[in-house]
């Protein structure tokens, strides 16, 4: 019988049980271990740990809060340049980024003109002037984080996917949603099988009055034309969701919703065309463009021409004089719905419902599962003091789950998921994100919905099959 020693364990560099003959071949695949191990780490610190550069094309809101984000993570990234035109906008990511060599720009041609300077661009343009962008971004060399919706038509979508297979590059559209703990517990919850096969889930948004008015009658989503229908614009974050939780293809869609209440025939009897004309009704309605100076002020930093200067009320009431924003809003150019249902059956056999509304303020979610049914959301949390609520089926017991709450002063936009998609972006880029990342191939079906839901309502409610 051969004499034995220890056989190898590689990591440790102890032999056990390996013929004594063999030991140089062990001691040999040990170093050629050892060393591609090192450089594997090395290399794998190296990636995980160098900066991911990003620039800027559109400094609107949402460009400001992800670039106030991304240099909050220490390390992380690093802002190059930024593109809009309005210089301020601008400057305000500029002195955001810290970085002496930042490079402006005055229009996305501009800054797109130029070779590739960063590992990201951010596409934060308006809804109508994504796909341009994004288009030749991509094949500049960038990856995208795509401010959703990704593009005004599925087939521009399906086009952007494409491209960015050919040239081996991502795009992360932004569904924070995703991001968030709420979501990423019910996600967690489903995938346990805690609920059993999910038969059904019932989601609603409500959007809130003065939101709405705020983005969907005076401000840049009224018209669908030169943005995207509702249902996208607003609640793609919804319909991804759903999918995203539902796991299985939507089959078909029908949907039905108007404007029923932001049209001059609801406005109240001597109402001026603009807040700032004298109306009477300053004092009692909810719409009052005069409140952006009192207690709606926050809602200027998204839409002001400078957000970093200090507004004085009088400049403030002066702009609300000739600004989309100081209009009367019964008398608006806006075309987007104020309330819209929707109805999603999956190949699964399982179905969803979805209901907008300006009239309610923030998401609920009920699950229907054929162990227990779950409930979460803004209105459960008002009735229960908790964030999930789960009921078995079996035993009738009552299972109540809080998530931790955010620090003091912690951004919590988009119930955290701003900050949780910033988060995961360094990971989603090198490919060690999990699951929950929203990269275009895995969160188009959410287009898709919406897009046929807007085919189904315009022809009176038919199903649009998937």
């Amino acid at each position: 019988m051969a004499e034995l020693v220890d056989a190898p364990d590689l990591k440790s560099g102890v032999l056990r049980g390996v013929p004594v003959r063999f030991r140089s071949v062990v001691f040999s695949l040990e170093i050629s271990y050892s060393l591609f191990s090192t450089s594997y780490n090395h290399l794998n610190n190296t990636i995980m740990s160098s900066k991911l550069s990003l620039a800027m094309c559109g400094c609107g809101s949402r460009a400001r809060t992800y670039s106030n984000i991304a240099m909050d993570l220490d390390g992380q990234f690093e802002i190059i340049a930024g593109a809009d035109p309005i210089p301020a906008r601008v400057d305000a990511v500029r002195e955001t980024s810290n970085n002496p060599n930042f490079q402006s720009f005055s229009s996305a041609q501009d800054l797109l003109d130029q070779p590739k300077m960063a590992d990201i661009m951010f596409i934060g343009t308006q809804d109508n002037y994504h796909f341009e962008p994004a288009k030749k971004a991509l094949e500049l060399g960038y990856h995208l984080l795509l401010e959703k919706p990704a593009a005004q038509s599925i087939d521009e979508i399906k086009e952007l996917a494409e491209i960015a297979k050919k040239y081996d590059r991502k795009i992360v559209l932004c569904f924070v949603l995703r991001y968030t703990d709420f979501y990423s517990k019910v996600k967690e919850v489903i995938d346990s099988g805690r609920l059993g096969e999910i038969i059904s889930i019932r989601a609603h948004e409500g959007v809130e009055p003065f939101h709405h008015a705020h983005s969907f009658v005076r401000g840049h989503w009224g018209k669908s034309a030169e943005s995207t229908p509702m249902i996208i614009a607003k609640c793609s974050h919804d319909t991804d969701i759903i999918s995203w939780l539902m796991g299985s293809p939507c089959k078909s869609v029908s949907s039905v919703g108007s404007i029923s209440h932001f049209s001059e025939q609801h406005a109240p009897e001597g109402a001026t065309d603009r807040c700032t004309d004298g109306c009477p009704h300053t004092d009692t309605c909810t719409y009052n463009a005069l409140r952006y100076t009192t207690d709606r002020e926050s809602w200027l930093r998204m839409i002001y021409p400078d957000p970093i200067k200090k507004r004085e009320t009088q400049e403030v009431v002066d702009w609300l004089k000739v600004s989309p924003w100081g209009r009367c809003v019964y008398k608006c150019d806006n075309d987007v719905v104020d309330h819209q249902q929707v109805l999603m059956e999956f190949e699964s056999g399982a179905s969803a419902t979805l209901s907008m509304t300006a009239f309610d303020s923030g998401r609920t979610l009920e699950i229907y599962g054929t162990k227990a049914s779950l409930r979460g959301g803004d209105a459960i949390k008002q009735q229960f003091e908790t964030d999930i609520v789960i009921r078995d089926h079996y035993a009738g017991e009552i299972e109540k789950i809080t998530l931790p709450k955010p620090e003091e002063g912690e951004y919590t936009g988009h119930g955290g998921g701003d900050h949780g998609l910033i988060s995961a972006l360094s990971g989603i880029i090198h490919g060690t994100a999990g699951s929950a990342s929203s990269l275009i191939e895995t969160s188009i079906e959410s287009h898709i919905i919406g897009f046929s839901a807007e085919e189904s309502r315009l022809q009176g409610g038919i199903q649009v099959s998937i």
